[in-house]
């Protein structure tokens, strides 16, 4: 690694690149570093997921009254709100970032990912030569130190955003979430794949089972043990559940008034919306409007400066 463009592309990366946004999840950066010799630092604590990188060198990282030995291709997690300190008597290279999860602009799938990694207890790894993370961290940093030109922004965030998922993936096995899915939703009967479907398309209908069955050709009998046996759940918890998402995100992302709403997600009246949705969501459908509009108002900023 060239550290003079490491260093040149680490001031880049601070002026542009903070919030990073997909279709499903949104994260926010406080900082990147890179810090050819750092020695020691007091011990002290983030509000947020700071991950490092030793490039090169030797020292001590101490967390929760344990001691764990820093070496060249070490990567380690400093978690939400876990005093933790770096000793070094030589100087260690480090590269470094701290970042969190947006989540009022994220699934709860990726909640559940963050809330997981937040609570790993292997928070020390020793990964392989030219890992792909350092890759990408490598090319992220000498891509920013380059003049400014078409596209720059685009292709630091985009780059960013990647190299965030490469170091989370070190951190969660959550995050073969994805494709673990994909092999279980081909296990799925074809049938059943269809219902779930035909559901997602006409959730405005009654979805009487029995309807659902005759459609399909098939007994509802056979259709309601699909769903207990693949899903876990009766076929009208199901449709239930999807009602409720579907109302949930048109609360979050449309004007529909809450009459219109509870009509296109196929609930026969306001009233009855609302107690089943109150019931479900723990709140009632206006007052999660309201609180979701209000955590759209929040504006992020720099809530610690770096420690190095």
């Amino acid at each position: 690694m060239n550290i003079n463009n490491l260093l040149l592309g680490k001031t880049p990366l601070n002026k542009y690149v903070h919030k990073l946004s997909q279709s499903d999840v949104s994260f926010h950066v406080h900082y990147w570093g890179v810090m050819p010799k750092h020695y020691n630092n007091l011990l002290h604590k983030h509000s947020f997921l700071e991950v490092c990188y030793v490039v090169d060198g030797e020292g001590e990282y101490i967390e929760n009254n344990c001691t764990y030995q820093l070496q060249k291709n070490k990567l380690f997690l400093s978690r939400p709100n876990v005093l933790h300190q770096i000793r070094s008597d030589s100087g260690l290279f480090l590269l470094y970032i701290g970042f969190e999860l947006i989540e009022s602009k994220s699934s709860d799938k990726w909640i559940m990912i963050m809330d997981k990694i937040k609570e790993c207890n292997e928070i020390m790894i020793d990964v392989e030569e030219e890992a792909t993370f350092s890759l990408l961290w490598e090319s992220l940093l000498v891509q920013a130190s380059k003049n400014e030109h078409s596209f720059f922004e685009e292709i630091l965030k985009n780059t960013s955003y990647s190299l965030i998922l490469s170091l989370l993936e070190r951190f969660s096995p959550m995050l073969s979430y994805n494709s673990n899915q994909k092999a279980s939703n081909e296990k799925f009967s074809p049938i059943l794949s269809q219902a779930k479907l035909y559901i997602q398309d006409n959730l405005s209908d009654t979805l009487k089972l029995s309807d659902l069955a005759n459609h399909l050709h098939i007994s509802s009998r056979h259709l309601s043990r699909l769903f207990v046996k693949d899903l876990g759940v009766s076929y009208s918890e199901y449709v239930k559940n999807e009602r409720i998402q579907k109302s949930a995100t048109l609360l979050k992302t449309t004007d529909l008034s809450i009459k219109d709403i509870s009509e296109q997600t196929g609930f026969k009246t306001v009233h009855y919306f609302t107690r089943v949705f109150t019931a479900t969501v723990g709140s009632s459908p206006g007052k999660f409007r309201t609180v979701y509009t209000d955590q759209e108002k929040i504006v992020y900023s720099e809530k610690e400066k770096p420690s190095f």
